[in-house]
Parts: C-alpha cells; sequence; structure tokens
C-alpha cells in the first residue's frame, strides 16, 4: 500500500476531502478520505496543493506534437489544414514515433493520464500503446473517397486488426473518420459498419467550422474548391445534403454512445438535441478555435441542456500546449459571455475534465477517484483555502507539480 496526501482531495466522486488521501495497491485505488483514517501504509508522499483525478484529454493529435510550429503561422483554419497534406508524406516512422513520444511526455507533465488521440501514422502507435497513458487511440481515416477506399480499405483495416491483436495496454484502439468533408459517404459509412463489427469507439470532428456547414448544407465553399484541386470524389458535394453536419454524421452512422466528437462550435439547438438523443459527448477545445479563427463553442447552451461534455486540447499544431488544465479559464470566460449565470461552473469544468473525459472514452475507472478505479493522480499547485473547484479553474495551468500513472508518481 502505498498512500498519497494532500491538503485538499477532490475525488469528483464526492466531496472534496480537507487533509485528504488516496491509498494505492497494485496501480488500483483502494482508498479514499481523511488522511487520519488512511490504512497503514508501506510508503507514503506528501504532496502540497490540491490533488484530483488525472485529467483526460479528450481530443488530441500528439503525433504532431513536433509541429508545434503551425501554431504560430497564423493560417485560418482554410489554409492551416492544407499544411498537413504538404508535410505528412515527408515525415518518416521514426519522426513520428518521437513526436507522438514528445506529446505523451508532455501531456503527463501537466497532469494529463488519459487521452482520446488521433493516430495518422501508423507508426505513432507503438509509443502510445508502450505508455502508461489510459483512454483510446483512434486511427485516422482522411482524404479518401469511394474510388480510394477500394484500394486502401484494406490496408488500413489491417492497422485496426493487427494493432489490437498485439495491444496489452491499458489504450484501446479505435477509429477515427476524420470529417464529413474528407470523406466520402459511402466510406463513412463502411467505417462505421467496421467499429460496430470490432465493437471499437468512433470518434470524429464534428461543427468545428463555418466551411464545414457550407460544404454539407450545399456542397460548395472552401471545402468545396480544396477537395476539388485535390482530386477527392465526395458524394455530398453534388449539391450538398441540405441539413447540417450533425444530421449528416448520423445518417453516416458515426453518432452514438460508442462514439464522442470534437469541437462542435457550429450545433444549433436541434444538433444538440440530437447529441444527446445519440448519448454522444462533445470535446470542447476553445483554445483551438481561437487560434483557427473557427468560432466558439456553445459552452454555456450545452451545459443549460445537459449535453454530455468533456475538454480536449487539440494538437500542438493548433494549441500552445497539451496543459487541459489552461482550457478550464477560457471555457469558464465563454460560458459566462454567453450567458451562463456561473453558479456551479468551475465544479462542471473540473468534472468536464475528468469523469465527463473518461465518459467520453468508455470508461468507468477513470476521471474519479474512488475504490478499484485506475490510481490516476494530479496535483496542482493552487491555494487550499476556500472553493478547490475555482481555485483549479483559475490557477491551475502550468501548476502540476506531481502525475501519478497507475499509482506510480511520474519522473518529471
Amino acid at each position: 500500500m502505498h498512500v498519497y496526501t494532500a491538503p485538499v482531495v477532490v475525488p469528483v466522486a464526492g466531496d472534496p476531502i480537507r487533509e485528504g488521501a488516496v491509498g494505492v495497491d497494485g496501480g488500483r485505488i483502494a482508498y479514499v478520505g481523511p488522511a487520519a483514517d488512511a490504512p497503514e501504509a508501506d510508503e507514503t508522499t506528501a504532496f502540497t496543493g490540491v490533488m484530483t483525478p488525472g485529467l483526460v484529454n479528450a481530443h488530441t493529435h500528439l503525433c504532431y506534437t513536433s509541429f508545434a510550429d503551425m501554431y504560430g503561422n497564423e493560417k485560418e483554419f482554410f489554409e492551416w489544414i492544407q499544411e498537413f497534406a504538404r508535410r505528412n508524406p515527408a515525415t518518416a516512422d521514426e519522426a513520428w514515433k518521437a513526436s507522438t513520444q514528445e506529446g505523451i511526455d508532455e501531456s503527463i507533465r501537466h497532469g494529463v493520464t488519459a487521452v482520446a488521440d488521433i493516430v495518422t501514422a501508423a507508426a505513432g502507435f507503438a509509443p502510445l500503446l508502450a505508455s502508461d497513458l489510459a483512454g483510446v487511440a483512434y486511427w485516422e481515416a482522411v482524404f479518401i473517397d469511394e474510388a480510394a477506399w477500394e484500394v486502401r480499405r484494406g490496408p488500413w483495416r489491417e492497422v485496426v486488426t493487427d494493432t489490437r491483436a498485439v495491444n496489452n495496454s491499458d489504450l484501446a484502439v479505435g477509429v477515427s473518420p476524420h470529417t464529413l468533408y474528407t470523406l466520402g459517404t459511402n466510406v463513412g459509412k463502411s467505417i462505421a459498419e467496421l467499429a460496430r463489427t470490432l465493437d471499437i469507439r468512433l470518434h470524429p470532428h464534428l461543427a468545428e467550422t463555418a466551411h464545414e456547414d457550407m460544404f454539407v448544407r450545399r456542397g460548395s465553399g472552401p471545402f468545396a474548391f480544396m477537395n476539388r484541386r485535390a482530386g477527392l470524389d465526395l458524394e455530398i458535394a453534388d449539391g450538398g445534403a441540405g441539413h447540417s453536419p450533425a444530421v449528416q454524421m448520423d445518417k453516416v452512422g458515426w453518432l452514438g454512445a460508442d462514439s464522442h466528437v470534437a469541437h462542435g462550435v457550429h450545433l444549433d439547438k436541434a444538433d444538440r438535441e440530437l447529441l444527446r438523443d445519440k448519448g454522444t459527448a462533445v470535446a470542447v477545445c476553445a483554445r483551438s478555435n481561437a487560434r483557427l479563427e473557427a468560432g466558439e463553442p456553445p459552452v454555456a447552451a450545452l451545459r443549460a441542456e445537459g449535453n454530455a461534455v468533456a475538454v480536449g486540447t487539440d494538437s500542438r499544431a493548433s494549441s500552445p500546449d497539451l496543459d487541459v488544465a489552461a482550457e478550464w479559464p477560457v471555457l469558464r470566460r465563454i460560458a459566462l459571455s454567453q450567458g451562463d449565470a456561473g453558479d456551479g461552473l468551475d465544479e462542471w469544468l473540473v468534472r468536464a475534465a475528468t469523469e465527463g473525459g473518461a465518459k467520453a472514452l468508455g470508461r468507468d475507472d477513470i476521471g474519479a477517484l474512488k475504490e478499484g478505479n485506475r490510481a490516476d493522480l494530479a496535483v496542482f499547485d493552487v491555494p487550499t483555502d476556500g472553493d478547490p473547484y475555482a481555485a483549479l479553474v483559475a490557477g491551475a495551468a502550468g501548476k502540476c507539480t506531481a502525475t501519478v500513472l497507475r499509482g506510480r508518481l511520474t519522473d518529471r
């Protein structure tokens, strides 16, 4: 038994505990409660600050950590996204592995212990599955029309099946059909069918930009131009679908309790209701949206209407860091500017980045400190008097002082 103590423990599964402790045995939580009542320990580690469950980054692309220069290139989304088509083919497998490992290390330093990570190059699976992170590694399908799918379907599927066959980590393998504007409709349906056949999770991007809405509804706009120039022949480009991206995503089978979507910036009331009905969570990535001039996610409406919400950073190509806690003050400002009264908002935000992320990934053993859960902890150097949720939201960014993965204190 190893007992970790802190002046304040925020279990998420219960009320904050003053002078609290978490007991760990065999990588699992065996005790949560007052330090004075903790079981006898072989070892004890005393932290200062506030201890929480490890944070969940519910949308990221760790393989793009070495693309951080793109964050500062000042290109708007449409120009920015085309950079990947030029850079990705020139990136060697060893570079993908190194970039992914760099992202893993940065995430852990920020108290992130679980991820929903999009894997663009198959080489990126190796460092992920060798790590102690929990979550899902999603194999990406992007820029594929029906003609290309006939050729690429077999090799693409083999990456999923072969990786699952050798995977013995706590990161499951899922699939990420990128977007409605980079995949053919029948390709998207095929990927959804594969996911249900294999009983694995899906994670697409939804309603990130107004350009996407224009393309899906009318088959026009910058993305139609981009695809024509790239020789991508998508069915929806012929006049559009006549409805929102969320409705179209449901039609191709990408929504459900086994899926969560990234961004959700341009979701109207009916779209949000559809996601609730389908049991599909939204991973909001406010700093990335701001950098790419994509707009602001409807945080206040998502909260008020009861949508399941998680928090992501997106990649270093569109975010200044992989610090999930740095999303909190931005999301708080957005919610208040959209009319949220603020009552309970800080707690809601902390929950979104812990148990909300866990639920989005289909996990019930992470994101909260309770007996039987994975022993993943994060400690933040924030004030311990007053409301710990407010202290975390206001001050935890850049202030993670310790991360515990599967009960083991990590080197920083």
